[in-house]
């Protein structure tokens, strides 16, 4: 999200950050809401464009908010007055900003009762355990199938072993996919979670599990690269005849044998 979208989101994390750091684990409350809020907002465009409409005085969109969550926590309406006072590129940014907001709240649940970093886990072994479920995955992320069905499959993968907040985040990504699939979805959950964590997530494709020497030497490389801690996550794929992908946020490094063929092709057929 970037100009006058990315600034907007950025003051109101910055405002919001005190108040989910005094909510505790009650942050996960005001994350339902505002994700309750953003499934309303994808149902009306009716509804985004009221509220980002920027010919509307700030004051009447804040006055709709209080209508629209008459029942929600104070704090929740009072981000989102805020929120619809302030400039937006478009309405899906303000949607978008929302769900953003959301999942900041339950992630912070989860960091007040210190079991961040093994939530961020939690989501990364959700995707690890799919690898090669096509069907599951399907499932998961088909939208003609029933929403109910779906979070049944998901409850029927974590329920029971893992904490509360991946159980729910991973509930959200099938029952909400906002035109994402659903490994994806898990995935930006786990960035959003690191990133709370002061760390870049690197995602590691390899056909073989590394040591622990290999990750400590990878980590320390790219580590030094983006001037940062780095939490890999590796996934084992046989069909990498060689080599290993990394993806860091938008930086994707592929060294894989598959890759270095593919682009030996292109440069024949050039």
């Amino acid at each position: 999200m970037r100009g006058s979208s990315g600034a907007s989101l950025t003051a109101a994390q910055e405002r919001f950050e005190p108040v989910l750091r005094a909510a505790g684990a009650d942050a996960l409350t005001l994350g339902e809401q505002l994700l309750t809020l953003v499934s309303a907002l994808d149902d009306s465009a009716a509804l985004r464009r009221s509220l980002a409409d920027p010919s509307r005085e700030g004051e009447a969109k804040a006055g709709l908010v209080a209508d629209l969550l008459g029942g929600f926590d104070e704090r929740v309406v009072d981000l989102v007055s805020g929120l619809v006072r302030s400039r937006w590129a478009s309405d899906a940014d303000l949607a978008d900003a929302v769900e953003r907001l959301g999942v900041d709240a339950v992630l912070a649940s989860a960091e007040a009762r210190g079991v961040l970093e093994a939530v961020e886990d939690e989501l990364f072994r959700v995707t690890r355990a799919l690898v090669g479920q096509r069907e599951a995955k399907q499932v998961l992320s088909d939208a003609s199938t029933a929403p109910e069905r779906r979070v049944a499959l998901v409850d029927a993968l974590v329920g029971g072993k893992v904490d509360t907040v991946t159980q729910r985040l991973a509930q959200r990504a099938t029952s909400s996919p906002r035109g994402r699939r659903f490994v994806q979805t898990i995935g930006w959950f786990g960035e959003v979670a690191a990133e709370r964590r002061k760390r870049l997530v690197a995602a590691v494709t390899s056909a073989t599990m590394l040591t622990r020497e290999q990750e400590e030497r990878l980590g320390a490389i790219l580590e030094r690269s983006y001037g940062k801690p780095v939490q890999l996550n590796v996934t084992v794929d046989p069909t990498v005849v060689g080599g290993m992908r990394i993806q860091v946020g938008a930086d994707v490094v592929d060294s894989t044998v598959l890759s270095r063929l593919a682009d030996a092709q292109r440069r024949l057929a050039g």
